[in-house]
């Protein structure tokens, strides 16, 4: 019985009552222009004249756009933002500035109102849709970036922005119109939560892809380090991350993964240290260990590579173990292992003038008989006087 009562209380719109509205529009208007002519005339000559500047305007964008060397800068993107303005929004602002001005009827004042709305909301939905957009493109064509493969996703990307700008701008039309958008908002609300947990991992390596572009980490072409892996980044795509190993096999590990790891970017280093543990034997004049970290840093030094620090360690097994650690002034893993083979024969050759020993690692084994004497590793030999005595007494016998 309230269902009924609840429609039976909704006005009904008929084509007649459509008929007599529209004649009502043109009957208000044309009384307003005849008794308020020369205000609509001034305020169609401005209105006009800001039409006119709005279109040269928007001529203009594609000339700020020409202005970018690879067509993907800032200028480049406020030019074709600016280059889709609509006419009808031109259109509906100078209408809005002659409606300021002429004091026309209530009913062409809300009905231009409304499409005034209808036009601004929308423009501006189409203007931040092409400034992220181009926000996004930028990023993956910058210099210091290179995000080539994630350019082939820019078809989905360019399909989520435009979906979630448009959908907030009809929400905000429908609300400006005095519609109960609570609904609405709620339904859209609850699909998108069902999306979303539906394909959380999609976004979720989606949303990574996003985080590479504008953190920036790491580009194609770095050397990384992630857990206990290395190798090349070769792609960066929508879902995961290529890296090339060092042993030349591909490795394929999710965005969403990667970047919850430590990451080391190799690419990015200024230099690279080397440690290098040398021993000398334990009859190495003390002298000499005295002046041994200063001409282990001539040596660094003379290969042209940074000398950080040397010094004593440990009293090894059978050395005195020293520590050395130098800088190669290169990036790349080639330079420090050139670098490293080179100081180390440079410190051999040192050695080898100087008379100082590295010596050989070694063991010595004592075993013992059943009875408890210790036996020797190596053959025991008798004193001359004794096997000269025996051989007397054994001849006197």
């Amino acid at each position: 019985m309230t269902t009924n009562k609840s429609a039976a209380a909704l006005p009904k719109i008929s084509a007649g009552d459509v008929q007599q509205q529209m004649q009502t529009l043109w009957t208000s208007t044309s009384d307003w222009i005849g008794e308020h002519w020369l205000q609509v005339a001034i305020a169609a000559a401005i209105g006009t004249a800001l039409a006119l500047g709005l279109l040269w305007l928007r001529n203009l964008g594609p000339k700020l756009a020409r202005r970018s060397n690879s067509g993907k800068g800032w200028a480049a993107i406020f030019g074709k933002a600016i280059q889709r303005t609509s006419t009808f929004f031109i259109v509906l602002v100078a209408a809005k500035l002659v409606g300021g001005y002429a004091d026309p009827p209530v009913i062409v004042t809300t009905t231009i109102n409304f499409l005034f709305t209808l036009a601004a909301v929308f423009q501006a939905a189409t203007w931040a849709r092409e400034l992220i957009l181009g926000a996004i493109e930028h990023r993956t064509r910058s210099e210091n970036y290179s995000g080539e493969a994630l350019m082939n996703a820019m078809g989905l990307i360019r399909l989520l922005v435009t979906i979630v700008v448009f959908a907030i701008a009809l929400v905000v039309v429908l609300d400006n119109l005095g519609v109960n958008v609570t609904g609405l908002v709620a339904g859209l609300g609850v699909g998108g939560i069902a999306i979303g947990l539906a394909a959380q991992g999609i976004f979720a390596d989606l949303f990574a892809a996003l985080a590479i572009i504008f953190d920036r980490p790491f580009r194609r072409g770095d050397m990384i380090m992630y857990d206990t892996s290395s190798g090349n980044v070769e792609e960066i795509g929508l879902k995961s991350t290529r890296i090339r190993g060092v042993n030349g096999e591909e490795r394929i590990i999710s965005n969403k993964n990667l970047l919850d790891k430590e990451i080391v970017n190799n690419t990015r280093r200024d230099r690279r240290r080397t440690k290098l543990a040398i021993g000398v034997a334990y009859e190495t004049d003390l002298d000499v260990l005295d002046r041994l970290p200063a001409m282990l840093q001539e040596v660094v030094e003379q290969q042209e590579q940074v000398f950080i620090r040397c010094g004593f360690v440990a009293y090894g097994a059978s050395s005195l173990d020293f520590e050395l650690e130098f800088d190669t002034p290169f990036p790349d893993f080639e330079h420090a292992y050139a670098a490293r083979t080179k100081v180390g024969l440079a410190i051999y050759r040192r050695f080898v003038a100087e008379g100082i020993n590295i010596p050989f690692p070694t063991q010595t084994t004592y075993t013992a008989a059943p009875d408890g004497r210790l036996v020797m590793p190596y053959a025991q030999v008798q004193p001359v006087h004794e096997v000269s005595g025996n051989s007397a007494s054994d001849r006197i016998n």
